[in-house]
């Protein structure tokens, strides 16, 4: 596995100090790392709990100019560019504790937070990352011309248009987003707003800590920002930034390309929840792990149909009369005229196939060892056959009574005996190897 496929975290704990944007208070960000399968996850280290809130959409609560997610009471207010910068540059787990409610503007860009990531480092953890690649298209689109889709593709993708009021400073541009294209063409473009929407936001009690350093300002056609552009088309690579922090807000890391047409946090939001609708979608379709009993137990075919894949005309398990231990377990199987190899196998002389009767065998050993802590869910199988003897013809009418034993386990792979008989008569057995794998 390449490093690339395993998940990431922060080598060390690293800090930076600044002002927020919209609250314009004094902030110390503290980027921590964090176990595999953590995600990202925000901590207000000056509540007196010191309460985690998860990077998740289901905690989005609300997003004018910004993104903000909430958890009982306790909020945090734009989220997106430091969640851009850590899903950009490649980080799966990290913990973000905050001194306040707001992460530090810095110059309105995520450079600040891709350079603090670097000076941290990266530590390649065991568990590999997981992508969700979109296979089917996601479109949405806004009565105030947003479009937002999403088309499969082997990488992530996103191809933006923004277009200010009245048709100022259309810009397009399009890349894939990893980890150096990210930090080369994305981070450092800065957020932006319009004149004539900082009076309507000062009066929401928002931007209290804007400053010409932290944005860039347009008036008309005029630019008032102290610095020239970093980009020609800076603006829509902010909004290409933006878009990255929200639709981690999905947790999940998407294959896919994506197309926006004037996006902003409210649509790039909902296009987060269609990803999270698809993929739940998809994992629907995964089995739900079955219960099967620890103790002695029976199990009837509905029972057995819930825990093997197997259907007609291949399931050759009618019932599981009887566990024995952790290792141990027999099965039944009511051989009929009825049949369909009986018809070839042989006309007028009609014979349980040896191979069927083996494939029971791999049937009932398969339930135990999906019964075995960790196996539930999963399916076996048959590797290989040793030591195979056919010793009596099973014809219509007999009941197989097909006993298994586990005798060894190790990693994935098992190993283990079967043996038919029809009242009480040994008509088969043999040696099994199994592999136990994900469904």
């Amino acid at each position: 596995m390449a490093a690339s496929d395993r998940q990431h975290t922060l080598a060390k704990s690293v800090s930076m100090t600044g002002t927020s944007l919209h609250t314009g208070e004094q902030v110390t960000l503290t980027l921590q790392p964090a176990p595999e399968n953590f995600g990202f996850k925000f901590r207000r280290i000056d509540l007196e709990d010191k309460p985690f809130i998860s990077a998740l959409v289901e905690k989005v609560q609300k997003v004018e100019r910004a993104t903000t997610i909430a958890e009982g009471g306790v909020n945090v207010h734009t989220v997106e560019h430091v969640i851009s910068a850590l899903a950009g540059m490649g980080v799966d787990n990290a913990i973000i504790e905050m001194d306040a409610n707001e992460p530090p503007i810095a110059d309105g860009s995520s450079m600040p937070f891709v350079e603090l990531i670097k000076s941290a480092g990266l530590l390649e953890q065991k568990e590999a990352r997981k992508y969700f690649e979109v296979r089917e298209p996601i479109y949405q689109e806004t009565r105030d011309g947003t479009i937002l889709t999403i088309v499969p593709d082997k990488k992530f993708r996103i191809s933006c248009t923004n277009v200010g009021p009245g048709g100022r400073f259309t810009q397009y541009f399009s890349t894939e987003i990893n980890p150096e294209t990210y930090e080369k063409e994305i981070a450092a473009a800065r957020t932006f707003v319009y004149y004539e929407d900082i009076a309507p936001l000062m009066e929401k009690g928002l931007i209290k800590g804007g400053t010409l350093e932290a944005a860039v300002v347009i008036r008309g056609d005029t630019l008032l920002s102290k610095q020239p552009l970093r980009f020609t088309n800076e603006f829509v690579r902010h909004k290409i930034l933006d878009i990255v922090g929200d639709l981690m807000l999905s947790g999940k890391r998407i294959l896919g390309h994506v197309i926006a047409v004037r996006p902003g946090h409210g649509p790039n939001t909902e296009l987060a929840r269609a990803i999270v609708a698809q993929y739940n979608q998809m994992r629907s379709m995964v089995p739900v792990p079955v219960n099967i009993p620890s103790g002695e137990a029976v199990l009837d075919i509905n029972e057995v149909m819930n825990i093997l894949p197997h259907r007609y005309p291949f399931l050759l398990v009618d019932r599981i009369i009887g566990f024995e231990g952790e290792s141990k377990c027999t099965g039944m199987k009511n051989v009929t005229i009825n049949e369909p190899y009986f018809q070839g196998h042989f006309p007028g002389h009609p014979i349980m196939p040896g191979v069927l009767q083996l494939e029971a065998m791999a049937q009932v050993a398969s339930i135990v060892l999906l019964r075995m802590p960790g196996n539930q869910g999963k399916i076996g199988y048959f590797m290989s056959a040793n030591n195979v003897k056919w010793r009596r013809p099973v014809l219509p009418g007999d009941t197989l009574i097909i006993e298994t034993e586990i005798l060894k386990t190790k990693r994935s792979i098992a190993t283990g005996i079967g043996r038919c008989s029809v009242n009480g008569v040994v008509v088969s057995e043999a040696e099994l190897m199994f592999s136990v794998v994900d469904r």
